[in-house]
């Protein structure tokens, strides 16, 4: 095929293209990036920006590193793929075992799969598979509004049904049982009243642990969540706790898991029966993600007349390449540098200097809110966010944002320098807030 010049390469990718939540009547403009660096995109118009976004929020090492280059180079020299029905490999068993060592006990059982939304329908496919085992008719997922779960058909259902993306799809889903969003429940009485009067058809409850991400960026009291996995206890509800945002370190406050941020009065720490992982887990190199369940929900899943296995196998599950590189960017993050995991400083020096840089955003006109939570920083607007004006503004500002809704948002890459390239990211924020709050409302 011929090499097309940047304004034909744009104008195929318009016409043939469908990007991520993107009219094909009207698409958003898309940037063509020729290659990335560190935290730099470099854009084939010449341009260079500083990514905000972390490729949502998966590229925790940023671009182009060397010892995920190196692991993927080795495991492709040995083999790129193999199917798992059957057979086995070690890339895949050394990251099993890895994962079930930095997972809370008693989480011990690991399912390799595709994507974060696939994690989630394995979660739920493991949770009704459990309640059958018990000769349980639970059916539905219980879940609080403003959450996000994932694009496929079970995941959609368990996102936000009136705020949420997926509002055409209205009645095609499973109808589910929600409860009032976290922030508004801090006391879980809501949550406590809707699972009394639902009690005998909840499987389980699925919740992002004290981060709601794509459903608006809210973060709430993590005593919320202790209160939730005790009601779950009571009721013989299992705990779902999608981590896929929130892990590996992203939700701060020194604890690599979102969920370890509840801790009970007795100083345990809260441990959901299922956890969903994925973004970070390979540093965005490769598509993969992980279901986590204790021993009691593995082993309840094949229960049941007749007995059956979990009902899931991905063609690409546990995919060699993936597990190779997942393995070398968690030796990445859990890596000692001066007594702590490097994860552990970097978010908390990120922590810090988000909250002084966005600070100025604060008194703006048209801003709602500015809060930071680990490495997250979100500016709030009052009214949506115009998409192609901060699309176009970010090449002039020399920072790559993608705001969703009212909120402009940013989750670097762990690897940013937080006085440098950190700055650039964070003023292109207040600079775009201050310039959003000004213009007439819609």
């Amino acid at each position: 095929m011929e090499v097309a010049s940047t304004l034909e390469h744009i104008s195929y990718d318009r016409d043939t293209l469908w990007h991520p939540y993107t009219s094909m009547t009207n698409p958003t403009p898309a940037l063509p990036v020729e290659r990335a660096n560190g935290v730099h995109l470099h854009l084939e118009s010449g341009e260079s920006l500083v990514d905000g976004m972390s490729s949502w929020w998966c590229a925790v090492h940023g671009y182009n590193n060397e010892r995920l280059n190196s692991a993927v180079s080795y495991q492709l020299s040995r083999m790129s793929h193999v199917m798992f029905g059957g057979l086995t490999h070690r890339p895949a068993v050394a990251l099993g075992r890895l994962l079930a060592e930095i997972t809370p006990a008693p989480l011990c059982k690991v399912f390799l799969c595709d994507s974060g939304s696939i994690s989630v329908e394995v979660a739920m496919k493991m949770a009704l598979q459990y309640q059958r085992g018990k000769s349980s008719s639970r059916n539905k997922f219980l879940t609080v509004r403003g959450g996000y779960h994932g694009d496929t058909s079970a995941a959609m259902s368990v996102c936000d049904p009136v705020t949420g993306m997926h509002s055409a799809f209205k009645g095609a889903l499973a109808q589910q049982i929600f409860s009032e969003r976290p922030d508004l429940d801090e006391d879980g009485i809501v949550l406590q009243r809707t699972i009394v009067e639902n009690k005998d058809s909840i499987a389980a409850l699925i919740i992002e642990p004290c981060v709601q991400g794509a459903g608006g960026m809210r973060f709430y009291n993590p005593q919320f969540l202790v209160k939730a996995r005790q009601l779950c206890d009571d009721h013989g509800i299992l705990l779902i706790c999608d981590e896929i945002a929130t892990g590996f370190g992203r939700a701060g406050g020194g604890e690599l898991w979102g969920s370890s941020l509840a801790v009970k009065e007795n100083g345990d720490k809260v441990v959901p029966d299922i956890m969903c992982l994925g973004k970070a887990l390979t540093g965005g190199y490769m598509t993969l993600a992980a279901t986590i369940a204790t021993e009691e929900v593995a082993k309840g899943v094949s229960k049941g007349d007749p007995a059956l296995p979990l009902m899931h196998g991905p063609t690409f599950m546990a995919n060699p390449l993936a597990c190779s590189v997942a393995l070398e960017s968690i030796g990445l993050l859990m890596r000692e540098e001066g007594g702590e995991p490097w994860w552990k400083t970097r978010v908390g020096k990120i922590n810090a200097a988000l909250t002084r840089q966005l600070e100025p955003a604060q008194n703006f006109q048209g801003v709602a809110d500015v809060r930071v939570q680990g490495a997250i920083g979100v500016i709030e607007m009052e009214e949506p966010v115009d998409v192609p004006y901060v699309t176009k503004r970010c090449l002039q500002l020399g920072a790559w944002l993608r705001p969703f809704g009212k909120n402009i948002y940013c989750m670097v890459p762990y690897i940013i320098d937080e006085e440098e390239e950190l700055k650039v990211v964070t003023s292109a924020m207040v600079t775009l807030a201050e310039e959003l709050g000004q213009q007439p409302k819609k």
